[in-house]
Formats: C-alpha cells, structure tokens, sequence
C-alpha cells in the first residue's frame, strides 16, 4: 500500500515482527510503501531490503505505518541490512531539505545513498598494491596498472578497477603480481581509514592566524557559523585544519568541502603531512568501492576526517563536529540538476541539526554570507595580511581603447612589455581569459552560417588541441568542418573571438623562446594528469601560464609574479544578477595568484571600461565599499539576499505544449499572490533548448520572510504537466540558464 512521503520525524522505536512498516525507498514513487516487519523485528532508520514488484530495493523504516492494512496482507521485509541505522538527525535533515528544495523525500534519499552495494552487504575482496618488485619489463601497459595505483594514493584496487582505470586486461595484472611487481591480498570490502593525528603540531601559525584559530576554537562543540574572510594567501586553510584538529581530539567527525575535484589532490597531501594519514574522499573521481567504504565508515565512525565534493554533505555521519566550506563564494556548490541544491546552505542546516561548527572560508565571499556577518547571524573572522614576507599584489588596468591592436589579437602592447620584463627577470606570468577552447564561435564567411549543436541552442566551440568542435551545454562532439554545413562552401570555415587554446597561439608567437603551459579543465583526463602539471609548473617548468577560471582557485605557484586578464570585462555583459559579484569575486581571485613569495606581484586588467564601478572597486580593494553597495542595489531592489527568488523551467520535446502549460499556471497565480509574490513570465530560457528539449522559464519573486515554498507547492499542483514534460523548481537560484 502507497502513502504520502511523510514530512514529520516519527520517534524511534523498536518494532516487533508482523508490525505494519512504513518504508521509504529510493524509488520515485511519491509514497512510501508499507510492509511487515521480519521476523527479527526493525527499527526505525534500520536500513532494509523490501521487495517491490519483482524487484527488491533500497529502503529506510520510516516509521509505523498508520491506517495500514493487516499484517498479513502485507509483503514482508525482505531483511535488515548489515548497515548503521540512519541517525535521527540525518533523516530530520533530509525532511527539511526536501521541503526547502522542494524535492521529492524520495530523491533525497537516493541522494543520501549513492553507495553501490550496500544490499549486497560486507564481505572479502581480492585487492592489488604495487610491490616492490619493478617489473621484469616495464611496457606500456604495465606502466599504466602502476600509474593508476600512484593515482589512487597507493591504495589497494580490485583487479576490475585496475583494468577500467588503466585500460589493460586482467592478464597484465596476473603477471605484474607473479613477477612480484604487485602484492594481491584479501581484504575487508570496507575497513575503517587510518587514523589521524589530531595531537601532531601543524605549521607555526602567525599572530593573525592564532587569534582566529582561537576566536573559532571559542565557537567550537555546538552549532555555530563562521565566516573566515581571509586575503588571498593569508593561511585560511591552516587556521581551519587547526579547527579540524580540534574536532578530532574531541572524538568528532569533520567534513572539508571542496569546490573542485582538481583542488582535492593537493589538499589530501596537505591532511596527510598535517594529521599522519590520508582523509576519506568523497567525490566522482574516486572508485566504486571507495564510495561504498567511505559511506560505510562515516556511519561507523571509521572516517575521522571526508574531504569532498558538494555531495559529501548527505553521508550518513555518526557525529559530525565540523563542516568546513572552504571558496565559500564558488558556483560549483550550487547543484543545478537533479536534486536543485546549494551545498553551503544545506551545511548550515545539517550543522544546525547535529551541533556540528560551520566554516564558510574565503577571499572573497558570497554576498549572502557577508550579510549574514553584517547583521550577527554569522560570525566573522578577519585575515587581512598575507602569511610570512609575501605582500598582496598592485593592480592596475590597461584601457584597451587606447591601444592599437590588430584584427585577432587580443594581447595588448602594455601587456607584452609586462610580461617581457617578467620572463628576463626569471618570473612566471599568469595570462587569463575565462573561455576554454580555441574560439567560442566558427563562422562561414561566405554565407554567415554559425555552426551550432544539433541538440541545444548553443554554438559548437572549437577545440584545436583536441581537433573537435563541442557543445559546452550536453558535451556533443564534432569534427571541424572544412565546408560550410550551410552553404558547402569550401576553406570559408574561420574562428571568431578568443579561447584559451588560440591566446596560447598568440603568445608563442609573440614569446617563441617562452616555455607556455595552458591549464584548463578540458585538457587533463585525470585529476592526477592535472596535479602533476600544476606541480611541474609550481616548479618552474613552464614560463607563461595560459588558464581558465581553474586557475583563480587555490593553487600557489612561488615564481608568478605577473597576471594578466584579457577581458575583465567579459562577467559583466548580460542581465545576471550577480554578474558584479561574480567578476568582483573572480578577478580579486585570480589577481591573488601573483606575488604569494618573496617577489612583489602585478595584475593588469585589460578593459574597455576602466571607469566601471565594479572595475574600479576591483582595483581600488575597497571590498568592504564594495559589499555595501552591492547590498543596498539588492536591497532597494528587493533582491538575493534582501527577498527570494524561485525559477521555475519547464522543460520538454513539444515547445507549444510547455507555453500552453505555462500560461495555464500564470493564469492560477492566486497562491502565489496570496503571499504578495510577484511573477514573471513565461518567456524562453537564455539557452532554450538542451539535449532536444525546449526549456521554458517562469520566475517567482517574493519578500525573505514569505511562506514561498507553500505556495510554489500549491500553485503548481493545481494542474499536471503534460506528458513528457518536466517541471524543475530552482529555491534560490544561481544562474539563470
């Protein structure tokens, strides 16, 4: 029998056998189901396997089931599985995130159990290590198998996860472990992590540091929230690992978020140095069976200290003392499909419901943080000097309307001095422009043709190293035409605008004596491939660094001693309402990457409008100036973080259904109204058309203490979408795509 997905935490309780059961599963079913508990009798959040037509399936008791039929009629529970039950504070956080986000209780818990093989339940596994045999001969093949244990740290990897990661056959394993080259061992399928150290003595920390390590250490052993608002350099990270240490000696666990996969590597090198062991990882770059025993041993209490990815934030802690949010301000937290969440809000909620201190650290924080300092809500540490001699960088802007540059080049003349001046005197120069590939778009200059995706509304970007043309929106892939598509003409096909791949060709160039390294998320296949080339170049293998926005975030390079920005002007086109915010946050950032060492740092923007305010206040470092004004704009406006806003995408293959239907819901607005929300729309999506669905955009504003969620849930239950449609509710959004 199918009930609502309940929205009140029952108090737990034993059930004996042949009680009625009322089952959440994974599956979307908008219900709970009901069963009959075994013959060993459940508790509530005991994780079990339920059968489901002739299925069986993931489920957590809930609860008693109410109002249910007699036991007998009822399937029973299939058994209880050999987990740690679900926490009460982890089920009262999936409600209450369900209700914030407006998603299905039933999605969240899938959420909350992205682990293959929990029903299959612990066991022995046949694992390889390298050993300390080389190989008799060290061919190709081989060479990979050991690269892809330096990869993983070292760790112990089954034979099927060697083959896929390293592309061999299980033969070449075989041999590798008769020759000695690799040791093959049982293991538990899931064993506690190393423990870590939270006695051993970190870096030295300065007086700046030790006054807010001390000002957190205040804070600790309940629910707090702290912004650690520090320059770029300034050691946030050894004041919050100084948080981290204090969690574990209190016996607790700790989560450090990351906003990038490419950023987790160095930093599990860091913990390790720190604490004497390597942390749990969680994010999609690990293995399988990884994901599995870092979900297990979170519940366990076997994993002190999970370094992750936004959804690190739904493992099943058994006590969670500290999250850390560390790039507070990035986008990445935001999940913009599936479950529509932003993992820094959805920490202060999980921390409110565990007694668990929150970290929010960063150089530049998101506008919502920095209010909620301003008004108390939050506290706020302050670093506002750079650790050790290094001095934070001059910037200065370069005013591109008096500099004379020819068609298809975007490397001013200003910019080439600084930058000669640089090379001769053995310094590293940072050249950024936040657009990856060779060229945004490929014209036919015969007939005009744009070559675009044939699934999205979106031009083909072209990628010169990797000879393709691709879709940034779905990832379609292309061969760069030589005809034009439209008109067959031949040799007309040419790039317009820069991406990183065609400034490094201007630079080499310009600098053919230049060593030239272009770091970009699309050009590495592995997050090792990119660690070791983010280690080569903090080396001194390379002279000029061509990046993306990957390179504003976290990465020290001794000898950068000059940054460049081709377009600073390039975040404030179009109508986002954190387009300000945004360009503020990414140009302070990537300016940060100069002078972290002895050597002074530059940054120059190169802009067509220098007497931007946001241009000005980028240069000016008046940040605090900067964040009143931003806020009192949002503020008159009614905006993020001073009112709420909702999106709402319709999204399906039939365009005109998606409008009648959108104008369906405009025309039952009344909920909506009830509450003095405003609507805008129906009006197509700035990318209206994805992977062959068209997307419909509707948005809802309202005041901050208005009941919205009620009355999204309420409008938009009044009718059903039509078929093969789906309609998506984004709480706050952060883009608007």
């Amino acid at each position: 029998m199918r009930r609502s997905c309940p929205m009140e935490l029952p108090e737990p309780r034993f059930f004996p056998a042949e009680t009625p059961l009322s089952v959440l599963t994974t599956q979307p079913l908008g219900k709970a189901l009901d069963y009959r508990a075994p013959e060993t009798g459940a508790r509530t959040g005991d994780f079990v396997e339920v059968p489901l037509g002739p299925r069986r399936v993931l489920g957590v008791v809930w609860g008693e089931a109410e109002g249910a039929l007699p036991a007998q009629r009822l399937r029973p529970v299939a058994r209880v599985l050999d987990v740690a039950p679900m926490r009460d504070e982890m089920r009262a956080f999936l409600i209450r995130a369900a209700g914030y986000t407006l998603t299905p209780l039933e999605l969240m818990l899938y959420l909350a159990t992205r682990a293959p093989g929990l029903i299959a339940g612990q066991a022995m596994r046949r694992v390889f290590r390298a050993g300390p045999t080389p190989p008799t001969r060290l061919t190709d093949a081989r060479t990979r198998v050991l690269d892809t244990l330096a990869e993983y740290g070292g760790a112990a990897l089954t034979i099927g996860e060697i083959t896929r990661a390293a592309g061999v056959s299980p033969s070449v394993v075989h041999t590798m472990a008769a020759q000695g080259a690799l040791i093959e061992a049982d293991a538990p399928r899931d064993a506690p992590y190393p423990r870590l150290d939270g006695q051993r003595k970190g870096n030295a920390l300065s007086p700046d540091q030790g006054e807010a390590a001390a000002a957190l250490a205040a804070s600790a052993g309940d629910f707090s929230v702290t912004l650690l608002k520090g320059v770029t350099g300034s050691g946030k990270t050894e004041v919050y690992l100084d948080a981290v240490a204090r969690c574990l000696r209190a016996g607790r666990q700790a989560l450090v978020l990351l906003p990038e996969i490419a950023l987790t590597a160095g930093f599990i090198e860091r913990v390790e140095a720190r604490f004497g062991a390597r942390p749990a990882e969680w994010h999609s770059g690990i293995t399988q069976t990884e994901r599995r025993r870092a979900w297990r041993m979170a519940a366990e209490g076997g994993a002190q200290l999970v370094v992750g990815a936004r959804s690190a934030l739904f493992l099943p802690y058994r006590d969670l003392g500290l999250v850390v949010v560390d790039e507070e301000h990035d986008q990445s937290y935001k999940q913009e499909d599936g479950v529509l969440y932003n993992a820094r809000d959805m920490a202060v909620l999980r921390a409110s419901l565990c007694g668990a201190q929150v970290v929010l650290a960063s150089a530049t924080p998101s506008l919502e943080s920095w209010a909620n300092a301003e008004s108390g809500k939050y506290a706020r540490i302050d670093l506002p000097a750079r650790y050790g001699v290094a001095e934070l960088p001059q910037m200065q802007a370069i005013d591109m309307r008096a500099e004379a540059l020819p068609s298809g080049r975007w490397v001013s003349k200003s910019l080439q001095s600084a930058v000669a001046a640089r090379l001769a005197a053995g310094e590293q120069v940072l050249i950024f422009l936040n657009r990856r590939g060779y060229a945004p778009v490929t014209i036919c200059r015969a007939c005009g043709h744009q070559v675009e995706c044939a699934d999205c509304d979106a031009r083909m970007v072209e990628h010169r190293f990797l000879e393709r043309l691709m879709c940034h929106q779905c990832g379609a892939t292309a061969p760069v035409p030589t005809a034009c598509p439209s008109c067959g003409i031949e040799g007309r096909m040419h790039p317009v605008g820069p991406g990183v791949e065609r400034l490094e060709e201007e630079l080499r160039a310009l600098f053919p004596d230049a060593r030239l390294a272009v770091l970009s998320s699309d050009l590495f296949a592995s997050a090792r491939a990119l660690k070791e080339r983010i280690e080569a170049i903090a080396a001194g293998e390379a002279d000029i660094i061509i990046g993306t926005q990957l390179v504003a975030k976290g990465h020290n390079f001794p000898l950068l001693t000059l940054v460049g920005v081709i377009d600073a002007d390039l975040g404030l086109h179009g109508s986002d309402l954190r387009a300000a915010e945004r360009t503020f946050q990414l140009m302070r950032q990537v300016a940060g990457r100069a002078g972290r060492a002895e050597r002074p740092g530059l940054a120059l923007l190169q802009t067509h409008q220098p007497d931007h305010p946001v241009i000005r206040a980028i240069l000016s470092g008046e940040e605090e100036s900067f964040w009143r004004a931003e806020a009192s704009e949002r503020q008159a406006l009614g905006m993020p973080p001073y009112g709420r806003l909702a999106g709402i995408i319709l999204s399906g293959p039939d365009a005109q259904a998606l409008y009648a239907h959108a104008n369906a819901l405009a025309a039952r607005a009344a909920p909506l109204q009830r509450i003095g929300a405003q609507f805008f729309g129906p009006a197509p999506a700035p990318i209206a058309r994805i992977r062959g669905r068209h997307r419909v955009r509707m948005l809802v504003k309202a005041a901050k203490g208005a009941p919205l969620q009620a009355a999204l849930a309420e409008w938009v239950g009044q009718i059903a979408p039509p078929r093969n449609a789906r309609l998506a509710i984004d709480i706050d959004p952060q883009s608007f795509w």
